[in-house]
């Protein structure tokens, strides 16, 4: 079944990177957001994935 939040937040991030200029900086946001609740309900495994992703979202922004 797996982490939902952690799942969550995996879409967010894709959704941000293949977001358009005019949508970006909010799904860039809700992201952000949706990496932070995940991260305190995730594994060790989980939480070095979440930062890999969370630099992911750096470099788009």
């Amino acid at each position: 079944m797996g982490n939902r939040l952690f799942q969550e937040a995996r879409r967010f991030v894709e959704s941000a990177i293949t977001a358009g200029p005019g949508e970006r900086d909010t799904a860039v946001a809700k992201a952000k957001n949706a990496l932070s609740s995940a991260y305190a309900n995730s594994t060790v495994a989980e939480q070095r994935q979440l930062q890999e992703m969370q630099q992911e979202l750096d470099q788009i922004q």
